[in-house]
């Protein structure tokens, strides 16, 4: 169904008025409360200057179900609160009329986020004035007859509000989902990379590896085609290749020391992590897995700068089970792995594939043909 036919048939002829919001409904500047006046738990949030209650209160000023303004601070975000709550003086919130819906002027005015934080004075503290609000024109069907211009506000608030709450409810399950497999993970790790003494043989690192060093590479090129490695994975590309095999990469300075990667082919590795060359019977990924579950971060030295020394990781001992046995553990890790990686990759695309599903239908709903202005 297009969009013309399903406003048409949505509106069933009714004429639609633009009329500014503050015409419709005056908002309401909230009230200051001083720190002293707060609680940690109380019956009613407090907004102050963000989406994030400033603490609680014991009575409240705004009603449940009411569309509110942030106007400094977080100046031009938009909220609405199905509880009752306390406005505080950097917050406008619109008191229930017989013209609107609250929850219709809510999604309209979500529509016009991106115009009214253009409004937003940019200083030391962002302020924005309420008339930047109160200025805009909503659309409100059949305003000569309000019984049915709230039941077609209603109705596309309903239709906005279902896309909305399945948006949330899908977030839920992908982020328990994505929980839930980093335990199981974390179990199948611990399971398969704990051995006791008679069962394998230790070995110092130093003993299967090639070589423990520094990266060097310092400078990055915008045109270059071989990637270069930091200490947070992979940080640039640069025109030419420094070292090439099968490498396992440990972060050695700074709040990511430890932190471990396992990296293939012709690549460049900066001077803050430190490259390990595991020996043919040492395989590459089980030397990841192994590593990343030995945390490495414990070993480091420094308090404000940590640091993850070669001759230290020499030092330490790895139970070394049979190749045959290395690779058959690094492939039940690398599924779970990619599992996990497939999740944490799908989740912020999912949010922003239901996010623009329902922006479009908000658009869709809300775009009523505006009357042009007449020439003087």
């Amino acid at each position: 169904m297009s969009s013309v036919s399903f406003l048409e048939k949505l509106l069933d002829g009714v004429a639609v008025k633009w009329i500014e919001v503050g015409e419709l409904v005056a908002p309401q500047r909230g009230r200051r409360l001083v720190k002293s006046q707060l609680e940690e738990v109380g019956s009613y949030a407090v907004y102050q200057n963000s989406m994030k209650p400033l603490g609680y209160y014991h009575e409240s000023n705004a009603q449940a179900g009411a569309t509110f303004v942030i106007v400094a601070g977080a100046a031009g975000e938009i909220g609405f609160s199905d509880v009752a709550f306390w406005a505080a003086d950097d917050v406008y919130f619109f008191p229930e009329e017989n013209t609107v819906n609250n929850k219709y002027l809510y999604h309209f005015l979500l529509m016009k986020q991106h115009e009214i934080s253009s409004q937003v004075r940019r200083a030391s503290i962002p302020r924005l004035s309420i008339a930047a609000v109160e200025k805009l024109e909503i659309p409100i069907p059949s305003p000569d007859n309000p019984k049915k211009s709230l039941e077609i506000q209603t109705e596309i608030a309903r239709i906005l509000d279902a896309f909305t709450e399945l948006n949330a409810k899908l977030t839920t399950e992908l982020t328990a989902e994505l929980s839930a497999r980093k335990k199981q993970y974390n179990y199948y790790r611990d399971q398969l990379l704990s051995f006791e003494d008679e069962e394998v043989e230790w070995k110092t690192l130093g003993s299967i590896t090639t070589s423990i060093a520094s990266g060097r590479n310092k400078a990055r090129t915008a045109e270059g085609t071989v990637p270069v490695y930091g200490s947070t994975g992979l940080i640039g590309f640069t025109s030419d290749a420094a070292y090439s095999g099968d490498v396992v990469l440990v972060a050695r300075v700074g709040a990511n020391a430890g932190r471990v990667n396992a990296v293939s082919g012709d690549f460049d590795v900066s001077d803050n992590t430190l490259i390990i060359r595991p020996i043919d019977a040492w395989n590459l990924r089980f030397a990841f897995h192994q590593l990343t579950h030995m945390n490495l971060n414990q070993y480091a030295v420094g308090g404000g700068q940590p640091l993850v020394t070669g001759s230290l990781l020499k030092s330490l001992q790895v139970p070394l089970p049979s190749l045959k046995e290395q690779e058959r553990i690094a492939g039940i890790l690398d599924k779970f792995d990619a599992l996990i990686n497939s999740i944490s990759e799908s989740l912020p695309r999912e949010i922003e594939l239901r996010q623009k599903q329902y922006e479009h239908y908000r658009d869709l709903l809300l775009s009523f043909s505006q009357p042009e202005t007449a020439e003087a």
